[in-house]
């Protein structure tokens, strides 16, 4: 196929307010019925043709990678996405960086709706194994931005000192998140002291690796 011949997806608001209806609709349906549920569904329910939902995204892979990845942003928005935005401001980087964390976590442990898809993928995996092509292509930093820049920016001020930014996005992501997507997975939580205690001494982790000593408050030097 050249690429001439490759449709570009709709664009304008239109289309995006479409696009929205459709990966909304998708959602509550991959996760009523599973990866089987057909085109035509989703389709009806978003209120749009399935030509539609092909012309925006070509196959039901893309449209399931597409709600995957939009429901993996979620515990970084908001509250979570405005601590980690005060970062670069903030006279006590540890209690800083713990409020974060802690606003972090508590999106990941009470998302259940995103827990419920993060399983889905576990189990299509072995029947659509390019599932996960988008994400990995994507890169770290696309997939945490919000982390990200915090990090990138308390590096550029000094007061740490990361010389691989993606690793220390996936340390930092690990220390914090993975257990409780382990844990939930085996249909468990980790409980509320056992998180306060894993943050506060996961920061300490961080910081001990990557923290400086201007890391101590602003005008304290």
């Amino acid at each position: 196929m050249s690429v001439e011949s490759v449709k570009q997806p709709p664009s304008g608001p239109r289309a995006k307010l479409k696009r929205q209806a459709i990966v909304r609709a998708a959602r509550e349906l991959f996760l009523r019925e599973g990866f089987g549920v057909g085109m035509d569904t989703i389709a009806a329910e978003a209120g749009v043709s399935k030509v539609t939902v092909y012309n925006h995204f070509g196959s039901k892979e893309a449209l399931f990678t597409a709600v995957i990845t939009d429901a993996l942003d979620e515990p970084l928005a908001g509250e979570s996405a405005a601590a980690l935005e005060g970062l670069a401001q903030a006279e006590d980087l540890r209690s800083a960086l713990v409020d974060a964390a802690r606003a972090w976590v508590h999106a990941v442990r009470t998302n259940d709706e995103v827990t419920a898809l993060r399983n889905l993928v576990t189990a299509e995996l072995h029947r659509f194994p390019g599932l996960g092509e988008a994400w990995r292509h994507r890169g770290t930093e696309s997939h945490h931005p919000a982390v990200a820049d915090a990090l990138r920016a308390l590096d550029e001020q000094g007061r740490l000192t990361i010389p691989d930014l993606q690793v220390a996005i996936m340390q930092f992501y690990g220390l914090l998140v993975f257990p409780h997507m382990v844990f939930s997975s085996y249909g468990t939580q980790v409980d509320d002291d056992l998180t306060n205690r894993l943050i506060t001494s996961s920061v300490d982790m961080f910081l001990g690796h990557y923290g400086r000593q201007d890391t101590q408050p602003i005008g304290a030097m």
